[in-house]
């Protein structure tokens, strides 16, 4: 797995540097606010989704540029929902990979306006020429972030969440709120890449399914950290989601069987790649990593 951890560190430090450039300091009235930006979402995460979104670009031979900025754009609507998960009118987490959350070092409204910024900024980048030079592609993309990120994606699925804390959810329940809260986004970065690459039906549809166990599998993997791992690996607190009697797979399968699922989700992902030969090795290795990972 060395080879990669090598490319998911250089996809890292490529989005890295093309954020730096994106979101720059103001020394205008409103610098707390770029502060915040900045704060938010440079020096941290693994960039997961941003890394599917280039190895996905790559099968149809995307150019790395168009294909970074669109990673860059996910990566910014991912971190606006991290700074809006830890707020206390939502997960109420004070730690976020490995420092201070966003309204702790900063403030609540402050937090809110730097993960507005981050959302609205996601689409900026989208709609850009640079990103691709046909604007019927730049319009898809937009629409099919807008949709991920929103009431019918990952904003429907934190409601879902929220509810939780009220009711009990059965295994359809949680999976139904996990595929919108986490797969929706995860599923616009392996889908990016056949819209930059005006990828057949058939590819789209199997990049589509790949996306749709990885994310359930990157989930379960999730939940089992929060029972098994330590702070000083995820960089937040662990032991939260039981503590707050919130709906996860561990809690309504056991540890076990949640492991099992999380590992046949991710075998049955990679089976979905077949049509793309060794070209798909980044995205099999990205679904073997997703339930092996420690952090």
């Amino acid at each position: 797995m060395q080879a990669f951890q090598d490319a998911l560190d250089e996809t890292a430090l490529a989005v890295e540097a093309l954020l730096t450039e994106l979101l720059p300091l103001s020394r205008d009235p409103e610098s707390r606010l770029f502060e915040a930006i900045r704060y938010s979402a440079l020096d941290g995460g693994k960039r997961m989704r941003p890394f599917l979104v280039t190895a996905s670009a790559a099968l149809f031979g995307v150019s790395r540029d168009s294909a970074l900025r669109v990673a860059a754009a996910v990566e910014c609507v991912h971190c606006y929902s991290l700074v809006h998960d830890d707020l206390p009118c939502m997960d109420d987490d004070d730690m976020r990979r490995g420092r201070l959350a966003t309204h702790k070092a900063y403030d609540e409204a402050t937090a809110v306006l730097a993960g507005d910024a981050l959302l609205t900024q996601a689409f900026e980048i989208l709609a850009d020429p640079r990103t691709h030079e046909d604007a019927r592609i730049c319009c898809a993309l937009v629409g099919d972030l807008a949709r991920a990120a929103g009431a019918h994606g990952m904003v429907g699925g934190q409601m879902i969440d929220l509810e939780a804390a009220r009711r009990s959810l059965d295994i359809g329940a949680i999976t139904r709120m996990q595929q919108l809260k986490t797969g929706a986004l995860i599923a616009f970065s392996c889908e990016a890449g056949a819209v930059l690459g005006r990828a057949s039906k058939q590819q789209r549809q199997a990049l589509h399914a790949y996306a749709h166990d990885l994310g359930l599998a990157f989930q379960i993997a999730d939940d089992l950290l929060d029972v098994e791992g330590t702070a000083e690996e995820l960089g937040k607190h662990v032991g939260k989601d039981d503590a707050a009697g919130k709906a996860t797979f561990v809690g309504v399968m056991g540890v076990a069987r949640a492991r099992a699922q999380a590992e046949m989700l991710s075998q049955q992902a990679v089976k979905h790649l077949d049509l793309f030969d060794e070209k798909a090795v980044p995205l099999r290795q990205a679904a073997e990593f997703a339930v092996t990972r420690r952090g």
